[in-house]
């Protein structure tokens, strides 16, 4: 594959080099891969295979063509078509791109365990193991158990000259039990993958225990009473928030789009205290948010979002970029090598506080302390959260354990009140990821470190 790889790479080059056009790209992938899933005691599924796509994106007179295609012999009637279709569409909006510096890299992901060393017997009995730990309690009525790992070999060449190629090694686990106790059903998921090899799935037998034992917790527990509380976010809630309540409308092609969100999301406003700052940053190797360019050919950033308390700066691509009148952040993401690339975060998270983590419990006089996250959904800067679980806090001790506790606000309301951060940042990823018109999971991190928030709302019985 190398060398048909390098083949490729010679002949795109001539054929960018002979468009009559703005601005063109290739993208070329392959990839090889296994996916095993467990349900209770079944097979759901158990697969390796191959794939290979890729896609040509020109920009001529105002307008994109793109093609994609799976016959890597197909590239130059490809680029072909894609001149043809930027020629023939009529489009109302001229647009543009920035330019930029051509690049030149090779990057290959660091690891510790080579899973392509690792026979596939080995991989379903390292999964089948960890499901085998999730049935471990009466209550648990059915588990789920997933293995992932992939191989790609991803090039990305344009008209500037840049040509960058990344050989990408992905794995992940994802792991759930489900408790059962009458008609009372208490599911609990963890899910852990990024950049790298074997390592980071093995020894995963503690997070398993933790999985079917915060499951079985769960129905002992307590529906949250609904109310307006003091709220201390555990990291990875404090991360989900970030990124979904406000990483999204960072991304300038939402804001571009949207009159009522350029107004709200000028540079300078004020959204939280000055010891609130926020990142997206797609320079951490290991992480489910790491590239080492972006699917433009750009370098990523490390874009201030939120800068002690003020905005700061936005997301971009080539295109919103252009239309803003500000710099590319390295943040044009498409799925795969078939798809458009879209403004996408990375790794997106709030930076560390001045305060401890005790300091924040024995500032808490009465409160929740809201852990994990089942899921949520935006609505602009309206949000709603369900956490996984939580706990009373009663002068600045934990208490009893929550259950059904979603949190909903505006978020930008709800940057105002974080009263305090701590010091204990950490970034989580998985098998999942980020979806964008139509375009997921894509791989992404999101983070931060225990924080504490005002005048929370919280749905539930009264």
């Amino acid at each position: 594959m190398k060398q048909k790889q390098e083949q490729l790479i010679e002949e795109g080059k001539k054929l960018l080099a002979e468009l009559p056009c703005r601005f063109a790209e290739i993208r070329l992938a392959a990839t090889t891969g296994t996916s095993i899933s467990l349900s209770g005691d079944q097979i759901d599924v158990f697969t390796s295979g191959d794939t290979i796509g890729g896609s040509v994106r020109v920009l001529h007179k105002g307008s994109w063509g793109f093609t994609s295609f799976n016959d890597l012999s197909s590239l130059p009637a490809m680029v072909k078509r894609a001149l043809e279709i930027a020629e023939e569409i009529s489009s109302k909006e001229v647009r543009d791109i920035v330019t930029m510096e051509p690049i030149e890299i090779h990057s290959v992901t660091s690891f510790q365990q080579d899973f392509r060393t690792i026979s596939l017997e080995e991989k379903f009995d390292l999964i089948k193991s960890y499901n085998d730990i999730l049935k471990q309690a009466e209550q648990v009525q059915t588990t789920r158990a997933g293995y992932r790992d992939s191989e790609t070999r991803y090039a990305y060449l344009n008209s500037e000259g840049t040509c960058a190629t990344y050989d990408r090694l992905f794995c992940g686990i994802s792991l759930s039990s489900i408790a059962k106790d009458g008609a009372l059903i208490e599911p609990y998921h963890e899910s852990i993958a990024g950049y790298g090899g074997y390592e980071l799935v093995r020894d995963k037998e503690t997070m398993a225990e933790e999985v079917v034992k915060t499951a079985v917790d769960l129905l002992k527990a307590e529906s949250m009473p609904g109310g307006t509380y003091d709220v201390i976010a555990d990291q990875k809630l404090a991360g989900v928030f970030i990124h979904e309540a406000f990483g999204h409308l960072s991304e300038a092609d939402f804001v571009h789009e949207n009159s009522q969100m350029l107004d709200m999301m000028k540079l300078g406003r004020e959204f939280g205290s000055d010891i609130l700052t926020v990142y997206d940053d797609g320079n951490i190797a290991g992480s489910s948010g790491f590239i080492p360019f972006d699917d433009e050919g750009v370098m990523p950033k490390k874009t201030p979002l939120i800068t002690r308390g003020q905005l700061t700066g936005r997301l971009h691509s080539r295109e919103t970029a252009a239309k803003m009148d500000e710099e590319p952040s390295g943040n044009g993401r498409a799925l795969n090598a078939m798809r458009k690339p879209l403004v996408r975060m990375t790794s997106t998270y709030i930076e560390n506080g001045p305060h401890s983590k005790d300091e924040i419990f024995n500032n808490t006089d009465q409160g929740v302390y809201c852990c994990d996250v089942i899921g949520g959904q935006t609505n602009l800067e309206m949000f709603t959260f369900s956490a996984g679980y939580g706990y009373e806090i009663n002068k600045g001790k934990k208490g009893k354990m929550f259950r059904d506790i979603q949190l909903s606000g505006n978020v930008f309301t709800t940057m105002k009140n974080i009263s305090m951060i701590a010091d204990d940042r950490a970034m989580f990823g998985g098998l999942g990821g980020c979806g964008k018109g139509g375009q997921g999971p894509l791989p992404v991190s999101f983070g931060g470190p225990h924080l504490l928030m005002k005048d929370v709302m919280i749905g539930g019985r009264q």
